[in-house]
């Protein structure tokens, strides 16, 4: 009986091994358990982008405009304006979402969003110039300049990251894409004092709206940010093993430059691509992957989905709420995301700092 305690004793730590992974089991059942969950808020979002307007337009008539294809008035209303807006929402949702994670994974700074590599403010440099200089005023013709700005600028940043020794690490991207930023934005601010009529202009697309972009603007960008999902993809494995440390991440055979840059990449394809788009958003990369950590733990595959869907369901949400609250009227996405994501941000950070031991 001695003898068959003592191995019990000695197998011991094994039984508390697995008492202390009990709770992770959990979470990696929770995250699993809530993936239908989440599907299905997009899905009702979605159905509530297309069912509420600054008109009111009847259920039923909202059903047909989406299966039985007429051509009433109110039917071509839903086809023509509130599904590209739709579609557009939760394409610039999920993108902001990932952008954001997979900044956050690549500075690993939780407080970095999209815009800290100089993405927005190469857009609206580039808006301005289209504007001032070249004569544009469709949203049409912003999403070009926008997009060549934003992907020149987080280029100009990567360059200016990877000089001197060690090529590019997290804190030189920061310190880049603040630099470039601050340049841009005085630059952008020069031009629109002395152009008033500049000004008049960009400020309906510096805002960050969804509100009058018709499919055409769904389908160009669509196609950089379907590029830019599928290098977040591939850079999520490599990111989980980054999370140690570059040296160590190194040392088990991780490419760590070739991973940085190409998360540097898709983070351009994806929050370039919105940017140019819909106008700068804030808190949506910044606040939506705090949430998919939460839920999820460090799996960046996994901080990846959960980031692009609820990015979709809060932008979305955003978008609906500000056409209820102010009917006839709308108020701007961007306005509505900033006021929902900046308390979110403040609960998540008082309950990690809780946490913190």
């Amino acid at each position: 009986m001695r003898t068959g305690d003592t191995e019990r004793d000695s197998r011991r730590p094994e039984g508390v091994s697995v008492r202390r992974h009990a709770p992770a089991s959990r979470g990696r059942r929770l995250r699993v358990l809530l993936v239908p969950v989440t599907l299905l808020l997009v899905v009702l979002v979605a159905l509530a982008s297309v069912a509420v307007g600054a008109k009111s337009i009847a259920p039923g008539t909202v059903f047909d405009a989406l299966f039985h294809y007429r051509s009433t008035p109110d039917e071509q209303l839903v086809r023509a304006l509130r599904l590209p807006r739709t579609g557009l929402g939760l394409a610039a949702g999920s993108a902001l979402g990932l952008a954001g994670a997979l900044m956050q994974a690549l500075t690993r700074n939780p407080l970095a969003d999209p815009g800290i590599l100089g993405v927005n403010a190469g857009a609206s440099a580039a808006v301005v110039i289209a504007i001032g200089f070249a004569g544009l005023g469709t949203f049409i013709g912003y999403v070009w300049f926008a997009l060549v700005g934003a992907a020149a600028v987080a280029g100009l940043v990567h360059l200016i990251g990877a000089a001197g020794p060690g090529g590019v690490t997290p804190t030189r991207l920061v310190l880049a894409g603040t630099a470039v930023s601050a340049a841009l934005t005085a630059l952008t601010s020069s031009v629109l004092l002395m152009r008033p009529d500049v000004f008049d202009a960009f400020r309906f697309w510096t805002v960050g709206s969804i509100a009058g972009r018709d499919a055409d603007v769904l389908w160009q960008v669509l196609p950089f940010i379907a590029a830019g999902v599928l290098l977040a993809a591939v850079t999520a494995g490599p990111l989980d093993v980054m999370a140690i440390g570059d040296d160590g991440a190194a040392a088990l055979g991780t490419r760590v430059g070739v991973t940085r840059s190409l998360g540097v990449l898709a983070v351009t394809l994806l929050c370039g691509s919105v940017t140019a788009a819909v106008g700068p958003i804030a808190f949506v990369g910044l606040a939506v992957p705090h949430l998919a950590r939460a839920i999820t733990g460090p799996d960046h595959r996994w901080i990846f989905f959960y980031a692009a869907a609820l990015g979709a369901v809060l932008l979305l949400a955003a978008d609906v709420l500000g056409r209820a609250v102010s009917r006839p009227a709308e108020l701007e996405v961007g306005i509505i995301t900033a006021f929902l994501g900046a308390p979110a941000l403040v609960v998540l950070t008082r309950r990690d700092r809780r946490r913190t031991p």
